[in-house]
């Protein structure tokens, strides 16, 4: 029965993202490459957020600290890994097949980026989870909740799909100047972080309600930046 639970648990969280990145990224060879980057990066932000933390001695033990200066670091370096795709595409365009659609629609680029912040933070965020729920008993972590293991997942497969939308709200208000949604992205992504600092008071399913709230605004924001429409949306939901 564990097993089952890490494999349902896993898919839950990396299916939607897998899925994404077979139909949109894997067959374009330069995406691979921009999606791996924008991990790198997430990484180094992961690893300054550590050593302030580590230098900071006073508040090591202040869990929020850490969790404001880790969306600090992880937005630095959306904005840095933005420059440095803006500046690279002049050589994008003689390296890639692809140059017109990639280049001209600056939101793939956004898009390819947010969702590699949001798979490298899921896995970091996740991996330690995944390997307890193996076995060889999932009855509440520490006492905690039996729906530790599916919360979790369902909370890592928010924050994947909001770093996707962030990156491409995120890469449009810098190429629009539009100072207003950059704060918009660093709020949204303050607000989800500190919600999961809620955890132990409400239980991580009491998290997912305003988690899943901010996702789908933040869904809707980026589909409207991207180019969509009400119209267009509604003829995408209609079934005749």
């Amino acid at each position: 029965m564990t097993l089952v639970e890490f494999f349902g648990c896993t898919f839950l969280a990396f299916g939607p993202p897998f899925a994404m990145f077979v139909f949109t990224i894997a067959h374009d060879p330069v995406r691979i490459i921009i999606l791996i980057a924008a991990a790198f990066f997430w990484l180094v932000s992961l690893l300054l957020s550590s050593l302030w933390w580590y230098i900071v001695v006073p508040l090591r033990k202040d869990l929020a600290f850490g969790v404001v200066f880790s969306v600090v670091f992880q937005e630095t370096f959306r904005y840095i890994i933005y420059k440095i795709l803006r500046k690279a595409e002049n050589g994008l365009k003689k390296i890639t097949d692809d140059s017109t659609q990639l280049i001209e629609n600056k939101h793939i680029l956004a898009y390819v980026s947010g969702l590699g912040f949001g798979i490298i933070s899921g896995a970091f965020s996740l991996v330690n989870i995944l390997a307890d729920a193996v076995g060889p008993g999932t009855m509440g972590l520490k006492s905690g909740n039996e729906m530790f293991f599916l919360t979790s997942a369902a909370t890592g497969l928010c924050f994947i799909l909001l770093h996707t939308f962030w990156g491409v709200i995120f890469f449009n208000a810098l190429d629009n100047n539009n100072k207003l949604h950059v704060a918009g992205v660093i709020v949204s992504h303050l607000l989800s972080s500190c919600v999961t600092l809620l955890n132990s008071k409400i239980g991580p399913a009491g998290t997912l309600i305003p988690l899943y709230i901010n996702l789908v605004l933040m869904g809707l924001e980026a589909y409207k930046v991207a180019g969509g429409s009400y119209a267009s949306f509604k003829s995408c939901i209609t079934f005749k």
